[in-house]
């Protein structure tokens, strides 16, 4: 099973399922989650914050989340390469 990380206010994802983490100020990235909340594909797990982070998951689903992406990173250890932590041992 793969791991799971808390993403803010008690609200948990599957890192298995993440593919991206991206900062929600670019104009991409407003129209992507434009585009998700018309086809009813958003989980907004801000609490009413804003928005920090969004995640882009494997099945075209967007998450909100009010922490910022280099935390939910830092949570979900996926900044390096796998392949760089096997060489490290």
């Amino acid at each position: 099973m793969d791991k799971l990380i808390h993403i803010g206010f008690g609200n948990i994802v599957n890192t298995g399922k993440i593919i991206a983490i991206v900062s929600p100020d670019s104009a991409p990235v407003k129209r992507m989650v434009q585009k998700a909340r018309e086809d009813g594909m958003v989980i907004d797990a801000t609490q009413g914050r804003r928005t920090k982070a969004v995640l882009v998951m494997e099945n075209s689903q967007i998450v909100l989340s009010a922490l910022l992406p280099e935390t939910i990173a830092g949570r979900a250890k996926i900044t390096g390469c796998p392949e760089e932590e096997e060489a490290d041992e």
